[in-house]
């Protein structure tokens, strides 16, 4: 039996926010001439389980390609100035490691920045895979992560079992739609968590899959 655990990143695996922020800021002032918004503002909307992000960050109706170039741009040097692991995240991750658990990271944020700051926070080695939302045709809470992600295990769902743990009700609902389990992690970018199983602190992990 194989046991999958597959982390979202931003909100539970790192703390990205501030340097989200500063990214989003600088394409407001530089495109739109718009005041900064606040860093609570921005994981707000971002946790929203239904919203419009180029309304929210940039006042368009879509995101324009020179938004997200720009973004792209600023975000790839300015992602790795200020993230950092939540308490007790890598002791959990090499515990599950050394278990055996297999260990893979599913995140709507493209897979250059996942990896780059995975990378960058000395933790990316432990991932077998690092999905992104690049590469898949839709994102959280569409399951096509996931799919992808037990795809290459071989997932058998009547001899192995997979949980995906996040802080986003898209994370739980793409574990449902995978037909797997999943942990709603409280400790990152939602306090408030609405699930059968909820992890305040990391180590609450190993409890429920080990």
């Amino acid at each position: 039996m194989q046991k999958i655990a597959i982390f979202d990143m931003d909100g539970t695996l790192i703390d990205s926010k501030k340097d989200i922020t500063i990214s989003v800021n600088f394409v407001r002032e530089k495109n739109h001439n718009l005041p900064p918004l606040s860093e609570a503002f921005i994981v707000a909307a971002i946790n929203k389980e239904v919203r419009n992000l180029p309304e929210l960050f940039y006042n368009t109706k879509e995101y324009e390609a020179r938004d997200r170039e720009l973004f792209e741009k600023h975000y790839k040097e300015q992602c790795i100035k200020n993230p950092y692991l939540y308490d007790g995240i890598e002791e959990v991750l090499e515990s599950l490691y050394h278990n055996g658990v297999k260990l893979s990271v599913a995140t709507n944020a493209p897979t250059l920045f996942a990896t780059t700051m995975l990378e960058h926070l000395h933790v990316a080695d432990m991932f077998d895979l690092i999905v992104g939302a690049n590469k898949v045709e839709s994102s959280k809470p569409d399951p096509a992560m996931l799919h992808k992600i037990l795809d290459f295990y071989h997932y058998n769902k009547d001899r192995d079992r997979a949980w995906m743990i996040g802080d986003n009700a898209k994370d739980i609902k793409s574990a449902q739609n995978a037909n797997i389990e999943a942990i709603f992690a409280v400790w990152g970018f939602s306090a408030h968590g609405r699930h059968s199983v909820i992890a305040r602190d990391p180590k609450e992990i190993l409890d429920i899959i080990l």
